[in-house]
């Protein structure tokens, strides 16, 4: 990270960080802004719900998957339920991937759409949603075997990853460990490189082992929601964060931190980026994405924030399945 865009983040975040811990605050002034790209953060769950522990209903019941012609089910994997669900058939699908602290029903504006063209599986990652939350290392590698394990629960034998925030590094991995069943990926407003070294990343994952984690987060949601982010869907994003505890959260953004994932090997795959426009990139962006995934079809969106394809469904559907038709993939 360049001095200039760590003095951006500085000037940019300053105002709201009060409630983070004062040995880590410069630390956080650095990379708020950065970790908001990485991780899709909510705001502050209830006290009712954090004393208790649990986890709220979604929004996008099992009942209503059925209704949308969706079916809801359960992988394994090392003994743990992973939760998905299922629209169509096929040995071919679209995997949706949902970003930190976030669930599959992020995805709802987007399976409609999408189902009517091709098989669509959205899955809750492992510690999130309704999968289970074991006390594990929440690496992006074990995230990328869980995708495995629902992918060959689905029978599904190659998929196009949809990769939201933290879901790009884990579809990135997934790459990694099964090139051979990724057909393409599609970033959404993630990252492909890191934002900051292991010092930066350390202090910073402290803040959130603290038992002001929420309020910490409620403050980078302030900072990431676009304008256009409606009433409804930031309340689906608080009631989505309400279903992952503090152990994955911290175990999941230590993942991020890890430094193996960073590699600066090849994605030579189809690959199409919806960035969120931001002065904090640097202009050489693109650039920089295209060196690790040259066959790439690079969008830079304005006037929108994190939650791209909650905030601008109709053009992201359209954007997504515009890049399926160029190429050629999931044909029905």
């Amino acid at each position: 990270m360049t001095k200039k865009l760590r003095h951006g983040f500085i000037l940019k975040r300053s105002l709201t960080l009060g409630l983070l811990p004062k040995r880590i605050l410069h630390l956080h002034r650095l990379l708020c802004f950065a970790l908001a790209l990485v991780f899709a953060m909510a705001v502050v769950p209830s006290r009712e719900h954090a004393r208790a522990g649990t986890s709220p209903a979604p929004t996008h019941s099992p009942k209503d998957d059925k209704s949308a012609t969706g079916e809801s089910r359960f992988a394994k994997l090392d003994g743990a339920r992973i939760h998905y669900v299922n629209y169509g058939k096929g040995s071919e699908a679209l995997v949706l991937i949902h970003g930190w602290t976030m669930n599959l029903d992020n995805w709802r504006d987007q399976v409609p759409d999408f189902a009517k063209r091709n098989r669509v599986i959205a899955i809750d990652l492992p510690g999130h949603g309704l999968s289970d939350k074991p006390q594990v290392t929440y690496s992006m590698d074990y995230f990328a075997r869980a995708v495995d394990a629902v992918m060959r629960d689905a029978k599904v034998k190659r998929a196009v990853l949809v990769g939201h925030s933290m879901g790009t590094p884990v579809a990135r991995q997934f790459y990694r460990k099964y090139p051979e069943k990724t057909l393409a990926i599609v970033i959404v407003d993630g990252p492909l490189q890191p934002f900051g070294d292991k010092a930066m990343m350390d202090g910073l994952i402290a803040g959130f082992r603290g038992p002001n984690y929420r309020e910490a987060a409620s403050q980078t949601l302030a900072s990431i929601a676009g304008t256009n982010l409606s009433a409804d869907a930031t309340e689906r994003i608080k009631a989505s964060s309400l279903n992952t505890p503090q152990h994955v959260l911290v175990s999941a953004m230590e993942g991020m931190a890890d430094g193996s994932i960073w590699g600066e090997d090849k994605i030579n795959v189809p690959v199409l980026a919806i960035m969120a426009k931001s002065p904090f990139f640097g202009p050489d962006l693109e650039k920089r994405y295209r060196s690790f995934a040259p066959n790439m079809d690079f969008q830079m969106w304005d006037g929108v924030g994190h939650f791209i394809m909650m905030e601008k469904p109709k053009e992201f559907n359209e954007a997504v399945l515009a890049f399926l038709d160029k190429n050629r993939l999931l044909k029905k």
